[in-house]
């Protein structure tokens, strides 16, 4: 079941999603250098692809051993008071900005937000908005950091999480990315990557990732060649809330 496009559906695939600990290794080095970026510019960056199942339970896994209570999420910043009151109620209200299909939402992140939040603290901020119909890939993206830059305080400690274009810290084909606008104001920010080696996913449609791991890898965090890399070995497709879209009035 990738998608469902009821609420009742949705909200179902939420309450079966079994939160639990994925296997993350993460390497000391690894952790050291993610601890520096956390210390020296109040954030961390996480580039995902949207739309795995694994997604939430490896940002719980990194905030569990990083000890944060801080995130940000690639979400329509318009969906904040939904999520605010799902999860001081445990009730989803439908809403327009829930159903856009491409995979950021899943059933599991808001099974991982309900159970974060009644483990204690969490402070949630949600970076994405609306654009101009003449807006750039790259402004688009120095909105977002704006965001994140207003809504976390440089004595917060934030796990920023995004699509992988979005989180590189250096001028890309694509433009000027939000990590590197974020670097530019708080230098010393570092990004992970998760590095999918197999298996399936779900944006806006099932989606396949090429083999490149063999599936009994450990999920490992580590340095290599300077850069933070999470090995994935193999994906599974995320339940996606998905429907026919139209712009809301």
């Amino acid at each position: 079941m990738p998608c469902v496009a009821t609420l009742g559906a949705f909200h179902q695939a939420i309450a079966e999603f079994a939160v639990a600990d994925p296997g993350l290794v993460i390497d000391p080095a690894a952790l050291a250098a993610a601890r520096r970026s956390l210390d020296s510019s109040g954030l961390l960056l996480l580039g995902e692809t949207h739309g795995v199942r694994e997604n939430p339970l490896l940002i719980r896994a990194l905030m569990q051993a990083l000890g944060l209570t801080s995130l940000a999420l690639e979400w329509p910043e318009d969906l904040a008071p939904v999520i605010d009151a799902f999860l001081s109620s445990g009730a989803l209200a439908d809403c327009w900005w829930l159903w856009g299909g491409d995979g950021r939402i899943t059933a599991g992140h808001l099974a991982v937000l309900a159970e974060r939040a009644a483990a204690g603290p969490l402070d949630l901020i949600l970076f994405d908005g609306v654009t101009g119909a003449d807006w750039s890939w790259s402004q688009r993206d120095a909105a977002m950091a704006r965001r994140i830059l207003a809504a976390s305080a440089r004595g917060a400690r934030t796990l920023a999480v995004a699509g992988n274009a979005h989180t590189v810290t250096s001028r890309i084909e694509l433009g000027v990315p939000m990590g590197a606008r974020l670097a530019q104001q708080r230098p010393g920010v570092r990004e992970i990557r998760i590095r999918y080696g197999g298996g399936r996913f779900y944006n806006c449609e099932p989606r396949q990732f090429a083999r490149r791991a063999s599936p009994q890898q450990p999920i490992r965090l580590y340095q290599d060649d300077g850069e933070l890399v999470l090995d994935l070995p193999l994906a599974n497709e995320a339940v996606v809330p998905q429907r026919p879209q139209t712009w809301p009035d």
